[in-house]
């Protein structure tokens, strides 16, 4: 019985915090340069895409996190 009691008593191991990522961005402030794998209906393109690419365009950036998944 003592068993029992002092494994209900431990506390349950804390998850390991993830490192800590890039400041946010304020509104209004420029966004840093940045270089991601771009996608088409079709597959992967062979180049990365760069925000830098766009300048004096307007970008919006859309995250589907589901996409090309089961789930």
């Amino acid at each position: 019985m003592t068993f029992v009691l002092a494994a209900l008593m431990q506390q349950p191991a804390a998850p390991a915090a993830p490192p800590p990522g890039p400041p946010a961005l304020d509104v209004g402030v420029v966004a840093p340069d940045f270089a991601i794998p771009g996608a088409t209906r079709y597959g992967t393109l062979k180049n990365p895409v760069r925000l830098s690419d766009y300048k004096g365009k307007t970008v919006v950036l859309a995250f589907f996190f589901k996409a090309r998944t089961r789930g």
